[in-house]
């Protein structure tokens, strides 16, 4: 298992690289220069990151649309507005959101930012981990398994190896979330620019930011188990349905049920 993200100024982290590209300033020189060198192959992927955020926002509305009030955002990130329990209670005000993240620094912003009341939780847990994150959120009263949930995957399977079992990791969610759950997940595919791909592994290799493209086939075995609403693993273009041009890096999305 790679090390978690720390406080190391010489080492990018995922979460970091991502803050620059959408924009935040939650970042350090070398998130900086592997997100730079990103973008001089792919200008386009500073868009293709406001096009996830939506992607997400829009997700958001829908399961909680669809009756869920317990949201679990695993891989949490830099807090970003809006946030996720902020539009979740546009719709439901009682909607109750966990926030999980393994890097620190990560958490520490999340805690301060977003466990600012009831129903809201910030907790420091690593998804390579799923029992323990699971048994720890029912524990603590924090989820109730039995009722429908929605999990929150965007950009986070991306940054588990093969090593780490991410099909095994998957599985062990889907049995312990209820019928009627939903999951929300992105994920980097091999179709991305070759260039670009390789440049970005090679930039980060060995550390905690570094990508595992997988390919469509790949994908859909990560999310056996689950039915994706229409219209399906889609790139986040296509999900959004809005004529929206390709982009250098490809990412794919789902809006997944659990009959």
């Amino acid at each position: 298992m790679r090390p978690a993200p720390g406080r190391d100024v010489k080492t990018p982290a995922s979460a970091r690289i991502w803050d620059y590209l959408n924009h935040g300033k939650d970042n350090y020189m070398v998130d900086r220069y592997a997100a730079d060198r990103m973008l001089s192959i792919a200008p386009d992927t500073h868009t293709l990151a406001g096009w996830c955020r939506e992607f997400l926002n829009r997700s958001i509305h829908f399961v909680t649309d669809a009756g869920i009030g317990q949201i679990i955002d695993v891989g949490a990130g830099f807090p970003t507005e809006p946030y996720v329990h902020a539009l979740a209670r546009t719709i439901n005000p009682h909607v109750t959101v966990s926030y999980i993240d393994y890097d620190p620094i990560v958490h520490a912003h999340c805690d301060a930012l977003l466990a600012t009341g009831p129903g809201l939780t910030a907790l420091k847990d690593d998804i390579r981990n799923p029992h323990e994150v699971m048994d720890r959120l029912a524990v603590a009263s924090l989820i109730d398994f039995n009722r429908p949930i929605a999990v929150l995957m965007t950009g986070v399977l991306d940054y588990v190896t093969d090593d780490e079992k991410p099909a095994e990791i998957m599985s062990t969610l889907r049995e312990r979330m209820a019928p009627g759950s939903y999951l929300v997940m992105t994920h980097a595919c091999t179709d991305s620019n070759d260039e670009l791909r390789l440049q970005m592994i090679a930039d980060t290799e060995g550390s905690p930011a570094e990508p595992n493209f997988r390919t469509r086939d790949q994908i859909e075995t990560l999310i056996k188990g689950f039915a994706p609403i229409a219209p399906g693993l889609v790139t986040v273009q296509d999900a959004l349905g809005s004529d929206l041009p390709p982009t250098s890096l490809v990412v794919l999305s789902a809006v997944c049920e659990l009959d």
